[in-house]
């Protein structure tokens, strides 16, 4: 699993207009080519009378699968381009399609890359993307002598408490950036002179987006 990695979490449409052409950039999270090739073909049939319906992707751990299209526009000028913006962006498993409609006069291609780049830029600043880092979830079970004392460590340390049930114990659930396990146990430890337990729940994926903490199992 990589450590952390950018994606897109919520897709979204951005637009720019040169010399009268439209460039509509529409962003997609893809997991599989059956998924780019999916929304590839939603894209064709939203914008059949487009000029122009051009796409890239980025698929894999190890960006495993890499494909664009300049979809009839002269070769090089738009896929590479924003197959370029994609990785420079170092995003993973995203896809974006770019459509044209065309204003009546001609770019050349210098202007053709930077209407695409531009586009597929637009579209992702019109997106939810968001970091996803390794880690895992944890639980915690003390008594209520270890709460106050708990609450200020994860606090000092940035770990969030993300449940708490209170019974005859308390339990309580917090997310662990992968490799700090075995540092926050033995803070844990030392904390409540060995009267509280953290135990691993799941390793997993997490992202911080509007203040709201993401759990994903992949």
């Amino acid at each position: 699993m990589l450590e952390s990695y950018k994606t897109i979490y919520e897709g979204g449409e951005g637009e720019i207009i040169e010399k009268k052409s439209r460039f509509i950039a529409t962003t997609r999270l893809v997991k599989t080519e059956e998924d780019a090739a999916a929304f590839i073909e939603e894209m064709r049939k939203k914008y059949w009378d487009a000029t122009h319906n051009c796409f890239a992707y980025v698929i894999g751990e190890r960006r495993e699968i890499v494909r664009c299209s300049d979809d009839g526009e002269p070769s090089g000028t738009a896929g590479r381009p924003m197959l370029d913006v994609l990785l420079g962006e170092e995003l993973y498993d995203t896809a974006v399609v770019v459509t044209r409609y065309f204003g009546g006069t001609l770019l050349g291609t210098g202007g053709l890359v930077r209407a695409y780049s531009k586009a597929v830029q637009e579209g992702l600043a019109c997106s939810r993307v968001i970091t996803k880092y390794h880690g895992v979830l944890a639980e915690v079970d003390t008594d209520y002598n270890g709460v106050g004392k708990l609450q200020y460590l994860f606090a000092q340390r940035e770990i969030p408490v993300m449940d708490s049930q209170y019974t005859e114990a308390v339990k309580m659930q917090i997310l662990i950036p992968k490799g700090k396990e075995e540092e926050i146990k033995k803070a844990v430890t030392e904390a409540t002179s060995a009267r509280a337990q953290v135990k691993k729940v799941r390793e997993l994926y997490y992202a911080v987006s509007q203040g709201e903490y993401l759990l994903f199992d992949d």
